[in-house]
């Protein structure tokens, strides 16, 4: 097994920073995994509840950006997403990569 730290960054598609911080990723950090999970619905500190209705499809649903590499590597990225993204919006933990 191999040491990793995965990390997590809770945005809105509204934010507008979704495609910069993907390129981001993979252009300048090539960091080895990312998905991009949209959520149906979900909250944040102002509590206004986002939601996706049939009707409306609303384009300002919640969004994780998920990616992972080695501890090493992710350190300065998570120095750079703190210029870019606004404070308690990032989440990361070391976790262990099964590579058999």
């Amino acid at each position: 097994m191999k040491p990793i730290t995965m990390v997590r960054v809770y945005l809105t598609e509204a934010s507008g920073r979704l495609k910069k911080l993907l390129k981001y990723l993979h252009d300048e950090s090539q960091v080895r995994g990312v998905t991009v999970l949209r959520g149906i619905s979900g909250f944040g500190k102002s509590g206004k509840i986002h939601t996706a209705h049939l009707v409306d499809l609303s384009l300002d649903l919640p969004v994780i950006i998920e990616f992972f590499d080695t501890p090493e590597k992710i350190t300065p990225i998570l120095s750079h997403l703190e210029t870019l993204i606004e404070p308690n919006h990032i989440v990361y933990w070391h976790a262990s990569l099964i590579d058999k």
